[in-house]
């Protein structure tokens, strides 16, 4: 059964949803804005921590969120000037990121991270789960069409927590769910990340201008600060002399997945804290992963326990679809027609290397 977690300023309840199994893992997911609050795991010792950054009340996430935990949409990353054309049509989205507030992020002002979902909660066969669904309406945050989300977490015997998503609309539109939590391996509030080794399953990235809008252009990672290819730690290469790496901060960017022409399940990365041994391993039938190292958290997000969540305290693994793909015809596209159905798959493995 769902437990009471708070209500919006707007009086809509938003409830809370435990996944557990058999190996002590536990997720706590609200109803507003689809948010994993907490994600518990053991370490090589069988010490339960919280992986995730978060917050221990709703007043946090309505307050001083970084998209912790959220599903973000309608098109999670950014599209450059809030714009795209559908059929010779030109749609204005809001815009709320870059110099400016020039371009769209995550969804725009109020995305799908900033709503309340229904849920329903199910258990078959050793998982247990729940599916969220939500229906954003034509023109919200400037998307044309109906768009019908359903976001559906399961926690595993396996230890998996499986992220299906699947939209419909009545207009051709854009889609592009993603999920967005910060991780920190060692527990949330334990320091930086920077100690965390990390493979990143890509030989390429796409390069971005200063507004952090990619160029089109798909570049190699051999021989740049991007070639996670074979594990490496965080803090490596993360404050290299680089002009990528200056314009993200540190990481900020998409990477192209290899094999991710195919639609199948694909392994996307794999993190590991030396500290704890515990593990984490992303695949996903997603083209592309946006690595995201936490280098704008600045200790103002004040979190779970007081902690204060400071430069690169977490870092997101966001399996997605390319960033301003509607404006970039070589990208894969994102595009929705009616009829069709958007269906994406992600699934977070927990585990401990021994």
């Amino acid at each position: 059964m769902p437990r009471r977690f708070g209500r919006t300023p707007g009086g809509a309840a938003v409830d809370l949803f435990t996944l557990a199994n058999a190996h002590g893992i536990e997720i706590d997911v609200i109803t507003y804005g689809a948010i994993v609050v907490s994600v518990k795991t053991p370490d090589r010792d069988g010490r339960l921590a919280d992986i995730v950054l978060g917050f221990d009340d709703l007043e946090g996430y309505l307050t001083r969120s970084r998209y912790f935990g959220a599903v973000v949409g309608r098109y999670g990353n950014r599209i450059a000037k809030g714009q795209f054309a559908i059929d010779g049509r030109t749609f204005q989205l809001a815009t709320n990121n870059g110099a400016n507030h020039l371009n769209h992020l995550h969804g725009g002002v109020k995305g799908f991270d900033k709503v309340v979902w229904n849920a329903e909660a199910f258990e078959r066969s050793g998982e247990s789960g729940v599916v969220l669904t939500y229906a954003s309406p034509d023109g919200e945050e400037g998307y044309p069409g109906t768009l019908n989300a359903r976001v559906t977490y399961t926690l595993t015997a396996r230890d998996q927590l499986v992220v299906e998503y699947g939209a419909t609309s009545d207009k051709a539109t854009h889609v592009n769910l993603t999920q967005h939590s910060y991780f920190n391996l060692a527990g949330e509030g334990s320091g930086d990340i920077l100690d965390h080794e990390l493979m990143i399953n890509a030989d390429r990235f796409t390069p971005v201008d200063d507004g952090m809008i990619p160029t089109g252009e798909i570049a190699a990672v051999d021989g740049t600060p991007f070639d996670f290819r074979k594990p490496t730690t965080i803090g490596a290469r993360i404050d290299a002399d680089a002009e990528q790496i200056r314009r993200g901060a540190g990481y900020d960017h998409n990477f192209v997945l290899t094999l991710a022409d195919t639609p199948a399940l694909r392994l996307a990365a794999r993190a590991v804290d030396p500290s704890t041994g515990r593990t984490l391993v992303v695949d996903t039938t997603e083209p592309g992963v946006q690595f995201y190292a936490g280098n704008r958290l600045d200790g103002s997000a004040v979190g779970k326990r007081g902690h204060a969540y400071g430069k690169r305290s977490g870092f997101c693994l966001e399996t997605q679809h390319f960033p301003d793909s509607p404006n970039k015809p070589a990208f894969p596209s994102t595009l929705l027609r009616p009829g069709e159905r958007y269906s994406s798959k992600t699934v977070f493995t927990f585990g401990v290397a021994r």
